[in-house]
């Protein structure tokens, strides 16, 4: 039995900008993009950008970010 290789989901980590240290940021893989798409928002918590993900405006926006052709 062969194993499907998924796309791994959305996830929140730090910021690495100086700008907005102490804050997180939503990622998101896209297949065939060697780096993954940023989101363009700042989050206080790790919690609150995770809630984001599940969100209805994450899900949203994280479908519209997969939906766009690669460059």
């Amino acid at each position: 039995m062969k194993k499907k290789k998924a796309l791994p989901s959305a996830y929140s980590a730090l910021t690495k900008d100086a700008r907005f240290e102490g804050t997180y940021e939503v990622f998101v893989p896209v297949p065939d993009r060697v780096k993954h798409h940023r989101v363009p928002l700042q989050f206080e918590t790790q919690s609150s950008a995770d809630a984001w993900i599940h969100s209805p405006e994450g899900v949203d926006a994280i479908a519209q970010i997969l939906s766009q052709p690669a460059k």
